[in-house]
């Protein structure tokens, strides 16, 4: 069982303030309140409601401004005060206090949720191009707005839409709470140095990257048995959940969970089309890679709880100083302002990055105020830790660049949200493997093949498992052995007999968090969206570095301001056509192909 020889960084909060209970983070927590307060009273003032006359008077016109200056600021506040409780709750579940101020936040929020689909309905009860024509503020916000006109197309009556957020706080939101309150806090009984002892399920599952394969086997086995322990009330959360989306968006007339999805994340269905038709081609290809990585281990075929097995003998352990200062020599390579954020991002505490008892598993970078933003992650001294603490850096970048932006205009996509964090890992991968000797670039090649594995085959996976569960939520409820035998049917059909058939994961629904949320189902293809697309830039920085620089951080800037076709036209990418992403594939492909060499 490997463990880092440092104390990890905890990241520092105390620049946003002082404390949970100070009375600065107090009067800004009732400033926000009585802002969204004084926010209902300026929009009854301003007449802002969906109305029958689409005609838009200089009334209007100043209405729009004012009410967009307005939302700027408060969403700008509520994401400092939302940002600032996820970071107690999200490193300690069992905080009460966070807890219930998170609560409280939460219950405030409804309301300028309920305002926020007022301001949508009357842009969409107004003429939008007179709109435009005559407002500069209008123009500047110009995607926000088209967008908010066709959405307004899909919204239930005020009272309905007004209910629905109210209700989504007991509801949907309460579910989700609950399976990251209860996955947090699931332990595990395991053996370790012939000493049975309870150990977090963040840490079991982190011992699937152990070198022994007894001890990987045996924390698989225990992970399965501890799952049903629990499974009950998260079947209740899943099925709570994605019945209030599909109730919700019969309602609001789209045709499917999915159609809200793509239009969330500015994308067709064609797009969807052509990137799901590119993956399902390279299967054969994954599964070569699979059925190489069983041969480096001696084994006669991959089990699941080989999936994330260490092969290579590589000669370096990957300390957490060791990867800051990788990380700054590599981005620096790219451009100093690169490095420099991410210097700055090391020297102020902005990463959390030591596993610990409550504190949630995985990793993720939130945008806190203006250019700063908080990396969650739970560091193990390997090149797969240096790998993902780049790929979140990657996302602190993009919201560095992201900062000129009002809130309305940087509202970007998951789909596009990768863009940036997939592009800051692949520098790292790819300097780091020009300095490998052969046994650590099999190492280096396996991390991200096994990246690349689970972002293309465990994503459509979780993507065919997802549309399962929407599709059987519109008859009835889902029992635990029904979600089981959903999830074990995708792996089947993706992983295929690149894996043990006897050996899968059936409880992956109750693992992952991105099934528990009702304003974002679907949260998986736009992970493979980001990673091809991020491929494809890289292979054009490569071929004019002195262009793709010159443009590139425009582009991740704009990525609130456009729908994903729109940016992609911008490096000449079309992404309706699946040609493009069978080309990021193939560079993966030639890493298989290279892989397979090296192991013999």
């Amino acid at each position: 069982m490997t463990v880092a020889t440092r104390a990890l960084p905890h990241w520092d909060m105390t620049p946003l303030f002082p404390g949970l209970d100070s009375p600065e983070f107090a009067a800004s927590f009732q400033r926000a309140i009585d802002d969204i307060a004084d926010l209902a009273t300026t929009f009854d003032a301003l007449g802002i409601n969906k109305r029958d006359a689409a005609i838009v008077t200089d009334a209007d016109v100043g209405a729009a401004e004012t009410s967009a200056g307005r939302l700027n600021r408060l969403y700008d506040d509520i994401r400092l005060l939302s940002t600032y409780l996820h970071a107690f709750v999200t490193t300690n579940s069992r905080d009460n206090a966070a807890q219930a101020r998170m609560s409280e936040l939460q219950q405030n929020v409804v309301r300028l949720s309920q305002l926020s689909t007022r301001f949508t309905a009357w842009i969409g009860s107004l003429d939008v191009d007179e709109l435009l024509r005559r407002s500069a503020v209008a123009r500047d916000h110009e995607f926000m707005v088209r967008k908010a006109s066709e959405e307004a197309r899909h919204l239930m009556s005020p009272a309905e839409e007004n209910l629905a957020a109210e209700l989504n706080v007991p509801g949907g939101t309460a579910w989700a709470k609950l399976h990251g309150n209860v996955t947090s806090q699931l332990s595990v009984p395991f053996e370790v140095d012939g000493e049975t002892r309870p150990l977090p399920m963040s840490l079991i599952r982190a011992l699937a990257t152990d070198a022994n394969r007894d001890v990987r086997r045996r924390a698989y086995e225990a992970e399965l048995a501890a799952w049903p322990t629990v499974a009950v009330p998260l079947a209740a959360a899943l099925n709570s959940i994605k019945g209030e989306v599909n109730t919700l968006a019969r309602r609001r007339s789209w045709e499917s969970a999915l159609d809200r999805s793509l239009f969330d994340n500015n994308m067709d269905r064609a797009s969807l089309d052509a990137l799901m038709l590119a993956a399902h081609e390279a299967f054969p290809d994954f599964r070569r890679y699979l059925r190489a990585k069983a041969r480096a281990l001696g084994v006669a075929e991959l089990a699941w709880y080989d999936l994330f097995a260490p092969v290579g003998a590589s000669h370096k352990v990957w300390e957490y100083d060791d990867a800051t200062r990788f990380i700054l020599e590599q981005f620096g390579s790219y451009s100093p302002r690169l490095r420099d954020y991410a210097a700055r991002a090391f020297t102020e505490y902005w990463v959390d990055a030591e596993p610990r008892d409550g504190k949630r598993d995985g990793a993720f970078c939130m945008g806190v105020r203006r250019d700063e933003s908080r990396i969650l992650m739970n560091y193990k001294p390997s090149f797969q830790s240096v790998s993902t603490l780049a790929h979140e850096l990657g996302h602190g970048y993009h919201n560095l660049n992201l900062a000129p932006r009002t809130p309305l205009q940087r509202a970007t996509p998951m789909t596009l949200a990768e863009t940036a964090s997939t592009f800051c890992e692949t520098i790292v991968f790819q300097a780091a493997l020009r300095e490998a000797d052969r046994e650590e670039q099999i190492a280096l090649l396996e991390e991200t093949l096994q990246g690349a594995a689970q972002v293309v085959v465990d994503i459509t996976s979780r993507f065919i498992f997802e549309q399962a569960v929407f599709d059987g939520r519109q008859r009835r409820e889902l029992s635990v052995d029904e979600l089981n035998t959903l999830m074990l049917d995708a792996q089947r059909q993706t992983y295929g007999d690149g894996l043990d058939q006897s050996r899968l994961h059936p409880y992956m629904w109750a693992v992952k968090g991105h099934y528990y949320s009702t304003g974002r189902s679907f949260y998986n293809y736009p992970y493979m969206f980001g990673l091809l697309f991020g491929l494809g830039l890289y292979a054009r920085y490569q071929a004019d570095p002195t262009a793709f620089k010159a443009s590139y951080d425009d582009l991740l800037s704009s990525t609130g301001l456009a729908d994903a076709a729109t940016l992609a036209a911008r490096f000449g990418i079309d992404i309706r056509t699946p040609d493009f992403w069978r080309a990021s594939l193939d560079l993966i492909r030639r890493d298989i192909d290279r892989f397979e060499q090296l192991v013999g």
